[in-house]
């Protein structure tokens, strides 16, 4: 697993960035149709939410008790509507691309400009992970075309 420290700036600029995102978005869909039928069954996104553990109760030492199954059911069914757009009964890639974009920016607006740390690996919460390594290559790319800039004024000035 790893830790990266960014911020809203970090998301933004990746969700911006419209041909990293959508590659993100769109592996991370693949990843999640089992069935490779092209659309997200309600059964699919429950079993890629269920990946996440938001649910399992008195976690991190809460004193708060497990929510009841049919109060999980019913959350599921609401994020699955979220997702389902056009109330299809089925997520398509663009209605998960379109509600992968609001909720990272809803994620950037809650960093706002205040560093946080993101948790990522190759299974679990990898969106947070990438825009830190997309902006990193943004960095490196910026440092690399001013050094070449610096050399070929340098090698001008001889």
């Amino acid at each position: 697993m790893s830790v990266v420290i960014l911020d809203g700036s970090t998301v933004r600029g990746f969700v911006a960035d419209d041909d990293a995102f959508a590659r993100s978005v769109d592996a991370r869909f693949e990843a999640l149709d089992a069935n490779g039928d092209g659309v997200l069954s309600r059964a699919e996104l429950r079993r890629a939410l269920e990946s996440f553990r938001l649910l399992d109760g008195a976690g991190f030492g809460s004193a708060e008790p497990a929510p009841l199954p049919a109060e999980v059911s019913a959350l599921y069914d609401s994020v699955f509507e979220q997702f389902d757009a056009d109330h299809s009964g089925a997520v398509d890639r663009a209605e998960f691309r379109d509600q992968m974009r609001r909720i990272m920016l809803a994620v950037a607006d809650g960093l706002g400009s205040q560093p946080g740390a993101g948790f990522g690996s190759a299974d679990r919460g990898p969106f947070l992970l990438e825009a830190a390594e997309h902006e990193a290559a943004s960095i490196a790319a910026k440092i690399d075309a001013q050094r070449a800039a610096d050399a070929a004024a340098a090698a001008d000035a001889k």
